[in-house]
């Protein structure tokens, strides 16, 4: 199976293109910058995937239209070749939360304008035959743009404090869980199982923003003493940002297990793995020029989760 990757540097890219490495059966290809349906005609595809926008509502309002515009695109021509499309979507366009988990079949109404822009690509998209939305609990991750974890080591390395709302609750989920859901989705639609629709994936046990920063913080401290290393952490401190309710962002996951028996993970686990890997590497100086790397003019990709 051949995939086009749009945005190849995306967190959730890179994630596939590791997990695919040594796999003969699945392929992802990196797009290039410019797609249309000529230059996917040439490559043609059995699937074509686009990661999601971390933080639509953080976003600058004109980044927001451009990906919205891209999909639209990409949509336009997936219908005219025939080719499925599979949309990864942030759960932050559910802007009000809801009380219980969110299900499947709950439509987003966001008062966002920029949020109610992508809301329509989505029923567009709903209406190709051949179509995944993938709603996606926030991510985070090692390397790639919107890698949230990678930028929250960056921001305690460098000794800055960093808030969080504890009033907010979600589903940390893991770049590399998402990925290895993602290609046993696609390995089995390209077998015929034609189960289209949209689905969500989230990590295990919802927590507030402020305690997985805190849990970040804690074990990074804890994983670098563990290799010999003392570091002045940066700091954090507790936001309310909800009132008196606290907003609750967490998606039912049970239609994606199944259907395609995918189970979530544990953020914890998956975290504490991706830790290791990287105290791994900052211990044999293997950081300083690594992909991981935050940029310092855009220290978080997730700020509603962790202000930095």
């Amino acid at each position: 199976m051949k995939c086009l990757l749009s945005q190849p540097a995306h967190c959730l890219s890179l994630a596939l293109l590791d997990a695919t490495a040594t796999r003969g059966d699945i392929e992802f290809l990196p797009a290039a910058s410019t797609l249309d349906a000529a230059a996917i005609a040439v490559v043609a595809p059995d699937a074509i995937l686009v990661p999601p926008l971390s933080d639509p509502a953080r976003c600058e309002p004109a980044a927001v239209y451009a990906h919205a515009d891209h999909v639209e695109a990409l949509l336009e021509a997936s219908r005219a070749l025939g080719i499925p499309l599979v949309w990864c979507v942030s759960d932050t366009l559910f802007e009000e939360g809801a009380e219980g988990a969110i299900d499947e079949r709950v439509m987003p109404r966001p008062r966002d304008e920029t949020m109610r822009r992508l809301v329509g690509v989505g029923e567009q998209l709903r209406r190709h035959p051949q179509h995944i939305v993938l709603r996606l609990g926030p991510l985070f991750g090692l390397e790639g743009e919107d890698a949230w974890l990678a930028d929250l080591i960056d921001s305690l390395m460098r000794g800055e404090t960093l808030r969080a709302p504890q009033d907010l609750v979600l589903c940390p989920t893991s770049v590399k869980a998402v990925a290895r859901g993602l290609i046993g989705m696609l390995m089995q639609l390209d077998s015929g199982a034609g189960v289209w629709g949209t689905y969500h994936l989230s990590g295990t046990e919802p927590v507030s923003a402020y305690t997985f920063v805190s849990v970040v913080r804690t074990q990074l401290a804890t994983h670098l003493e563990g290799v010999g290393q003392q570091v002045a952490l940066g700091a954090l401190q507790a936001l309310n940002q909800h009132h008196d309710v606290p907003l609750r962002r967490v998606l039912d996951c049970r239609r994606i297990l199944d259907v395609f028996g995918i189970h979530q993970k544990s953020w914890r686990l998956e975290l504490g793995l991706m830790l290791d890997a990287w105290c791994e590497r900052y211990d044999t100086g293997g950081t300083d020029d690594s992909p991981d790397a935050g940029d310092d003019d855009n220290p978080g990709s997730n700020e509603e989760a962790a202000d930095t």
